[in-house]
């Protein structure tokens, strides 16, 4: 129904392809809370003792939907009475909400045989309308279970997520375009295009995402060590809260989905301010200090001890350290790549921008993700649970410029080193030429031995001065190959030996037997084979 037809005009056709935004952005909000659905149903189905009917496990699924989102609910069923806040969201829990809108903003974009694709503006106003209609609707569903939804947090963080999963996928379909926006000024397209701002904004967003990854990498191996560390503990915290064999699976099921937020609080502790187990208590690796508020939970079990902290805590700081250097390894292979002479690598000045633009990128990240991790768990001593996200924001931030901005310099200036005074070729800037041939002169005392397959040896000179960029070449002459070679910081001239025994003339024999410097003689490759002399068949080389 929503495909253009050929009786459709122009106009109808939009917005038929617009209406399919929408109701894929709904789709995609249905689809996502009926899988959650399922889940809690079977968890319903399979327990011994219900608290309540299906009615009250449909509204805790809708609950926890919501805060798949980042919405803060309201638990009424407390011992105390009191309502208490539940802000901590299983970040493993929103990865399948985040995608799917994230799927159905890029579809909403493909361009199908008899629909036109719509524009990427209104595709995601389209698809973001859908998927909040459908969360409005079940904002108004769940507001008489035993979990409510706290209705500021629907409008952030809620809503500021779906609709930035929708624009990454609209950027996604758009092929990933970093460039200012076609209605900016020409001269701001211009002065960018001069200063490859693309490649340098690349740069950043890859060394920033390697950077990230290594810290939530870290952080999970952190959290690793430590159940392993306290497997004891850990195993007498997970018998006492399961019980029987339905409660282990909910318990297993939820440690699960709570393993990203462990890794993220892994990593603020290896950043250094570490977590908060209540208000009265922090765990960093300098220390653990104050009463902790702390349920029993698996994950929980395996915090350190308390009181100051050992050689062993403080090797976390590992974490934050190979972090930085991510950053600059990612920077520098674009800065100044494997093969690349002076003249293609990144000033200093720009190296060194790139990498503290990609810490801020990182710090950025960490503090978001340290926002998402954590929350409130309670009223009293659980109103702050986890990382302090702009304490791990400031601490990433300062790990990742402090080591990734000299780091990025120092592998900067060695890749570009040289084995001989302190030179580097660019191999791929040679040229080879044929020089204007004769008849090859006899052998004389000037002359290069031959080498295999009637090709001669060659000799590399260096010259120039540091900073120069000179092309220096041998002297043609007949059945001379000349090849010129550009190098950075200096010069290096190759001079062929004379095709068909041909000699070197005088000046570059000279030039080479009065020259101190070492020549490094390095086999005949194909594409130094001779040109045909004059009245001889063969190939050419093209200069």
């Amino acid at each position: 129904m929503t495909e253009r037809s050929p009786s459709l005009s122009a106009e109808q056709g939009r917005s038929a392809v617009l209406a399919l935004a929408f109701l894929r952005g709904a789709l995609a909000a249905g689809l996502g809370l009926s899988a959650l659905a399922v889940l809690v149903m079977m968890l319903w189905i399979s327990s011994p003792t219900p608290d309540n009917g299906p009615g009250g496990a449909l509204h805790t699924a809708a609950a926890l939907w919501l805060l798949a989102h980042g919405a803060e609910l309201i638990r009424t069923d407390t011992l105390g009475g009191a309502p208490a806040p539940v802000g901590l969201v299983p970040l493993l829990l929103a990865v399948m909400p985040v995608w799917l809108v994230h799927r159905a903003a890029r579809d909403a974009l493909e361009s199908v045989e008899g629909r036109p694709a719509p524009p990427a503006a209104g595709a995601f106003a389209m698809v973001s309308g859908g998927y909040l209609l459908v969360g409005a609707a079940v904002t108004f569903y769940a507001r008489g279970g035993s979990l409510s939804v706290y209705v500021p947090s629907l409008l952030f963080p809620s809503a500021v997520v779906v609709m930035g999963a929708a624009a990454a996928g609209v950027w996604t379909a758009s092929g990933y375009p970093i460039a200012p926006p076609s209605w900016a000024p020409v001269r701001l397209h211009e002065k960018l295009a001069r200063t490859r701002f693309r490649e340098r904004a690349e740069t950043v967003c890859r060394s920033a995402m390697a950077g990230m990854t290594v810290l939530l990498g870290g952080g999970a191996l952190l959290v690793a060590v430590a159940l392993v560390w306290h497997a004891q503990a850990v195993q007498q915290s997970f018998v006492q809260l399961s019980g029987d064999g339905e409660g282990r699976v909910l318990v297993l099921l939820l440690a699960l989905v709570l393993v990203p937020n462990a890794a993220v609080w892994g990593a603020a502790y290896g950043l250094g301010p570490g977590f908060a187990l209540g208000t009265a208590s922090a765990v960093t690796p300098l220390a653990f200090s104050g009463r902790p508020a702390l349920p029993v939970f698996p994950l929980l079990a395996a915090v350190p001890a308390q009181g100051p902290g050992t050689v062993l805590n403080w090797a976390a700081g590992a974490v934050p350290v190979a972090a930085g250097v991510t950053v600059a390894w990612f920077t520098v292979r674009r800065a100044a790549p494997a093969h690349a002479g002076r003249e293609e690598a990144w000033s200093l000045r720009e190296t060194a921008l790139t990498a503290g633009l990609g810490a801020v990128g990182c710090g950025v990240g960490a503090a978001a993700l340290a926002a998402a991790a954590g929350g409130p768990l309670g009223t009293g001593a659980l109103a702050e649970f986890g990382p302090v996200w702009w304490l791990t924001g400031v601490a990433a931030l300062a790990w990742t410029a402090l080591l990734g901005v000299p780091v990025a310099l120092l592998l900067r200036a060695w890749r570009l080193r040289g084995g001989d005074g302190g030179w580097r070729v660019a191999g791929e800037a040679a040229a080879v030429e044929r020089a204007p041939a004769a008849q090859a002169p006899a052998k004389g005392p000037g002359q290069v031995p031959q080498g295999p397959g009637g090709g001669g040896r060659r000799w590399w000179k260096r010259s120039g001065r540091r900073g120069e960029d000179e092309v220096a070449e041998a002297v043609p002459g007949p059945g001379i190959v000349r090849v010129s070679v550009r190098a950075s910081g200096g010069v290096l001239a190759a001079a062929a030996s004379p095709a068909n025994g041909g000699a070197v003339p005088a000046s570059a024999a000279d030039a080479r037997s009065d020259d101190s410097e070492l020549y490094d003689f390095l086999p005949t490759d194909p594409w130094h084979e001779r040109t045909a002399l004059p009245g001889e068949a063969g190939p050419s080389v093209d200069p």
